[in-house]
């Protein structure tokens, strides 16, 4: 009888839907335990052998939600170590578990709050989870058991680009007109809930990633909204792409309408409150919705603040004035509906990404001469 209401009961559960399921996932939390170390055998002098370790390995296009389904219960082990016998004096190693986590993982211990290792390249890895010693004269035979601990698994995105705005500002409209990317586009703020990655693919093969994170808020910085979940995704791109509605934003009624230079210095100081490195990322800056009418006064007004920052700082509203400001290599008014325009944006970031790549390219020839025979070597007869 008590079966048969288990089963009925377990028949009335219905699954979740699929559209209430998140698509993507930045972090997950893992419980690993290393192999137990097998036992000695005092009678002879046997050593057990020593248990397992787990490891996580960085692979290309993987993802966290992969892994998680990969893991049901969200528990590894790795086997334990096989006791000394008769038979067999030294005991086996326990088998080791590998599992493969995306590049760009970062790896917490939870307990300690303790960075255990950062997987930024394809085939690193690290072990979470060191197997216990094997059982000898040293511990009285006796074999020891492996570490156990909760670890979080902490995903920030690698991309070329990272794509920074307020809601509502066009960067989803962006992102599909540049890339690869199907974001969702609508006439209302938040509208992407979770980043979404794009690829800009040119004639000659060459590729860009670029990154959309949804849109931050005042007080992102200090994790209001989802700040912390969103702008951990810009630590690791090589260029910002900071893109402001030219007649500024309103988040709702209860806040005040901005203008577009007090957005941008908003979005400056939200940068600077969370990491001041972030400022020294070289940087573009994208004007939307110049097709609109009245826009092109307003680039005239604006264009020669933008150039230097600094010198708007006395107008702008304390509470969101940065204390350092943001030096834009290009300042590109745009509309994110138009087709022509978004071939120019390509363009651009591409000229911004090669001449950064250029100066980390030794440029004078004779370093290069002399660093080329240094690995090479001198061949050949020599004149004395």
């Amino acid at each position: 009888m008590v079966q048969l209401f288990k089963f009925l009961l377990k028949s009335t559960k219905t699954p979740a839907r699929a559209h209430f399921r998140p698509s993507f996932l930045d972090t997950l939390r893992l419980t690993v335990r290393g192999g137990h170390g097998g036992n000695g055998l005092p009678k002879y002098g046997g050593v057990g052998g020593q248990g397992g370790c787990v490891y996580f390995v960085a692979k290309e296009g993987l993802s966290l939600r992969k892994v998680a389904q990969g893991l049901k219960d969200k528990r590894i082990s790795a086997s334990s170590g096989e006791d000394s016998s008769k038979v067999s004096i030294f005991g086996k190693r326990g088998q080791d578990q590998r599992i493969e986590v995306p590049v760009g993982v970062q790896v917490y211990d939870e307990q300690q709050r303790k960075l255990i290792a950062d997987l930024n390249e394809h085939d690193a890895t690290c072990m979470v989870a060191a197997g216990g010693t094997a059982g000898c004269v040293g511990n009285n035979f006796l074999g020891r058991p492996g570490d156990n601990r909760t670890v979080s698994l902490d995903l920030k995105l690698i991309a070329d680009v990272g794509l920074v705005g307020f809601p509502n500002a066009g960067k989803s409209t962006l992102l599909k007109g540049i890339s690869n990317a199907k974001p969702k586009i609508a006439a209302y703020p938040f509208t992407t809930i979770r980043p979404q990655v794009g690829t800009i693919d040119y004639s000659d093969l060459r590729s860009i990633s670029i990154a959309d994170l949804p849109g931050l808020i005042e007080g992102a910085h200090a994790n209001f909204g989802m700040g912390h979940k969103f702008l951990k995704h810009i630590e690791r791109t090589r260029l910002l792409l900071f893109m402001v509605d030219i007649f500024g934003f309103q988040l709702s009624p209860r806040h005040p309408h901005r203008d577009c230079l007090t957005n941008i210095y908003s979005l400056n100081k939200e940068l600077e409150l969370y990491d001041p490195s972030l400022l020294d990322k070289p940087c573009v800056l994208l004007l939307n919705k110049i097709d609109k009418e009245g826009s092109e006064d307003l680039l005239k007004e604006l264009k020669p603040r933008l150039q230097d920052l600094s010198e708007g700082l006395a107008a702008c509203p304390e509470e969101v004035r940065p204390q350092r400001v943001l030096k834009f290599e290009r300042i590109l008014p745009i509309s994110a509906k138009n087709s022509d325009k978004m071939a120019h944006v390509k363009k651009q970031l591409r000229q911004t990404l090669d001449k950064l790549a250029e100066k980390d390219v030794v440029a004078n020839p004779e370093q290069i001469k002399m660093q080329l025979q240094e690995r090479v070597g001198v061949r050949g007869p020599k004149l004395t």
